[in-house]
């Protein structure tokens, strides 16, 4: 990757699964180019290549797209967190619901009904949750904000327009209380402060405020200044310190302090009141995965069974359910969900319909599909998707429904493409439903029903 920078002119055909634009150069090499549009003529910066394949700065727009708009965002050119943000909403979606179809038709060779994608209504301030890095620089001046594009350099924000305006409008001052500290401040867990963690419960308003730290020495007088937090926002209703002693990129640890007030907050979801803690997992679009339960209702109409929620978060979607009239298990790994889950189902007096068990999918799934035999299957990976352990297990034990919601159409189309291959494959594709859940980011959720082909 260290040719030496060249300029050249080209025309942009379309966007990569990251949001940069795709262009060829004469010789037929492909570049990449963050921040050129399809449609688009351009004058890009060469800055390294590998292989047939270079990495390009965007020069000028020669002929700007039909879809090109002014950025929402001042940082937009420069942070790597939203990287469709100059293409019109419509674009995006548009070329969301290609990407799906594209992607499952190359990637897993999957022919379903591919319904038109679920749009988010509020483009801008939906993000109910925001994990920042912070950086101190060499003068003590205290960096936060999201990574520069393709590296690890911090782009310092005091605003981020995708976040809701109820926590966003906290960062500038949080930023200024933290840089008159004099804690040390390193994200590669060296010592002191790592992240700056914020939560609002989109209906209840109410917000959590968690530091993330190597260690609680690191931070001598943070409940003083937690006190202070308290006081000074009546919407807030708990400040906690996690900490993450790893060197890693992992970023919350196994363990959290409550600092003042309490760990969790309240939010309505789906009609039914949960408790949110600060690290556990929860869609950050509240009202988009809202939508997904008429989704799941509809898919699962007329199945008979328990219903198995494979990583199932805080039952997110297991309460829904069985507040509807299903019998679910959910299973999670990360314990302190679960915890959640448990306690959130017995408040909702649905402890009789939902169950929770800790313990890592891979190895939970099998035993529970071979003693309960489910009637359905819903199944809401991480990114990377199913593992083959999880696969092998349900071609092994396949129940008649399997509903599965991939934030990742690359992977989903790779896991269907098992699931639902003509010759070893349990079963067949029914529809595919793609959700907007992240504009102005080039991510994608799905949501994919498929159905047993057989009693095998």
């Amino acid at each position: 990757m260290n040719s030496p920078a060249r300029d050249a002119e080209l025309g942009i055909s379309d966007l990569s699964l990251q949001g940069e634009g795709i262009g060829r150069l004469e010789d037929g090499s492909v570049v990449f180019v963050a921040g050129a549009l399809p449609g688009e003529r351009v004058r890009v910066r060469l800055q390294g290549r590998q292989r047939n394949r270079w990495q390009a700065e965007l020069v000028a727009v020669v002929e700007p797209s039909a879809d090109r708009r002014r950025p929402p965002c001042i940082l937009a050119d420069h942070c790597g967190g939203c990287s469709l943000q100059p293409l019109t909403d419509a674009a995006q979606a548009a070329w969301k619901e290609a990407q799906v179809r594209q992607t499952l038709q190359r990637l897993g060779r999957i022919q379903a009904t591919l319904r038109p994608i679920l749009r988010c209504e509020q483009p801008l301030g939906y993000r109910n949750r925001a994990v920042i890095p912070l950086q101190r620089t060499d003068e003590g001046i205290l960096r936060a904000g999201y990574y520069r594009r393709g590296s690890h350099r911090i782009v310092n924000l005091n605003r981020c327009p995708v976040l809701d305006p109820r926590i966003d409008a906290l960062i500038a001052p949080l930023k200024s209380d933290l840089e008159a500290t004099d804690w040390p401040i390193d994200r590669h867990g060296g010592g002191g402060l790592r992240h700056l963690a914020l939560r609002v419960g989109a209906s209840s308003g109410e917000i959590l405020i968690t530091l993330v730290s190597r260690a609680a020495a690191d931070l001598p007088g943070v409940e003083e200044l937690a006190a202070l937090w308290m006081a000074r926002w009546p919407e807030l209703v708990g400040v906690t310190l996690n900490l993450q002693p790893e060197p890693s990129n992992r970023l919350f640890g196994e363990r959290s302090l409550c600092l003042a007030g309490r760990p969790w907050l309240r939010e309505r979801f789906a009609g039914l009141e949960i408790r949110l803690d600060a690290v556990s997992f929860f869609q950050v679009n509240s009202r988009l995965a809202e939508a997904v339960v008429p989704l799941l209702v509809e898919a699962l109409a007329g199945s008979e069974g328990l219903v198995i929620d494979a990583y199932c978060g805080i039952g997110t979607f297991s309460l829904p359910l069985a507040e509807r009239g299903w019998q679910v298990l959910g299973l999670e790994q990360q314990h302190a969900a679960v915890d959640l889950a448990r306690g959130n189902a017995e408040r909702l007096a649905l402890s009789g319909r939902a169950a929770f068990l800790a313990g890592d999918v891979a190895a939970l799934l099998p035993v529970q599909l071979r003693e309960r035999q489910p009637g359905a299957l819903l199944l809401d990976p991480p990114r990377k998707g199913l593992a083959p352990e999880v696969l092998a297990a349900i071609s092994a034990q396949p129940p008649p429904r399997l509903l599965y919601l991939s934030c990742d159409p690359a992977t989903l189309a790779r896991d269907l493409a098992r699931l639902c291959d003509q010759e070893q494959g349990a079963y067949g594709p029914e529809w595919v439903q793609p959700l907007d859940f992240f504009p102005n980011t080039s991510h994608i959720e799905c949501l994919a029903v498929l159905r047993r082909r057989h009693a095998g």
